[in-house]
């Protein structure tokens, strides 16, 4: 299983890589972060790819992922 580490105070709620991950993996966070959005957190998905599909669509690079 892949680790998804996301910067949620740099993270702008676009949910790009929420539309991409193949194995919704990604979902939206119930708390806001310091822009007052509700960011993206990773779900602890053991069939997580490792794709890094959301990592490659996210437009500020908020998004590790560690295989």
């Amino acid at each position: 299983m892949a680790k998804i580490i996301i910067n949620k105070d740099r993270c702008k709620g676009c949910l790009l890589c929420v539309s991409f991950c193949p194995k919704g993996s990604i979902k939206v966070d119930n708390n806001f972060n310091r822009q007052g959005v509700k960011p993206v957190k990773f779900d602890d998905n053991p069939e997580c790819l490792g794709c890094m599909m959301c990592a490659i669509i996210c437009p500020d690079c908020c998004i590790e992922v560690w295989k």
